[in-house]
């Protein structure tokens, strides 16, 4: 194990460069020792190309997730999702090379797991189950503890929800969805009609601080030009990511 070992953990971008900017500058206010991105980087109405930039210029450990899969996915069998003509204008071959070289986890010294959705799927939710009604709730314990009995490692970090979570299990595990850097609200379709809401339009991440009696979890959220977000979206085409960036709500 390691002492005195910060990570910051983000998740969740979706191409949102001026978010993303403000949370790096937030960190480097802060002894950060390590950087991981738990997936859904560039997909988005937003700014990929400028997110990518900011990206390449850190030492930051990458997996991931399936809106990143979707994206390469689409170019090879022609199926594009809603906002996927809009973004592969300014997306080059190289961030598509980049993405599909992403591995689906990752396991951090030994001891921390990064997946997007589940160690399992990238799709699926860990922490939260969407009801038939579209209602969203927390899993139990003992759901938890039954689908992670194969996983050994003591923290799992996860995204894909965007809204941030601290769970500690009877088992010991600790597992960490730091919430949504780029896109604190939005609706699905899949596995039925939900919205995941964060109720503030700030940009989200958190630290994770090993300390001799075990770890710490921070939640940060940090303002940013989400208005002008929130135009870039509008000017896409995309009128409800305008009203998520700017509300935090659906």
């Amino acid at each position: 194990m390691f002492e005195q070992t910060k990570l910051a953990i983000l998740a969740d971008i979706h191409g949102n460069a001026w978010a993303l900017d403000a949370v790096l500058t937030d960190l480097d206010q802060r002894q950060i020792d390590a950087i991981v991105n738990l997936g859904d980087t560039l997909l988005g109405p937003l700014d990929p190309q400028r997110t990518y930039d900011l990206l390449q210029r850190r030492d930051i450990i990458h997996i991931s997730g399936n809106q990143d899969r979707i994206l390469w996915e689409s170019l090879e069998d022609h199926t594009l999702s809603t906002h996927a003509p809009s973004i592969l204008k300014e997306t080059t071959p190289q961030q598509i090379s980049w993405l599909q070289s992403l591995p689906a986890t990752y396991i951090w010294r030994d001891s921390i797991l990064l997946c997007h959705g589940t160690p399992f799927s990238d799709e699926t939710y860990l922490l939260e189950e969407i009801i038939n009604d579209g209602s969203v709730r927390t899993r139990s314990s003992e759901e938890l503890e039954s689908s992670l009995a194969s996983i050994h490692y003591p923290v799992l970090l996860c995204g894909h929800s965007h809204i941030p979570r601290t769970v500690m299990l009877r088992d010991g595990k600790l597992i960490v969805n730091p919430g949504s850097v780029g896109l604190p609200a939005y609706t699905d379709e899949s596995p039925v009609p939900h919205a995941m809401e964060s109720c503030t339009p700030h940009a989200k991440y958190a630290i994770l601080t090993h300390q001799v009696k075990g770890w710490t979890v921070e939640h940060i959220e940090v303002p940013y030009d989400w208005e002008r977000a929130s135009r870039a979206a509008s000017q896409h085409g995309r009128d409800d990511w305008a009203n998520w960036l700017k509300t935090g709500r659906v």
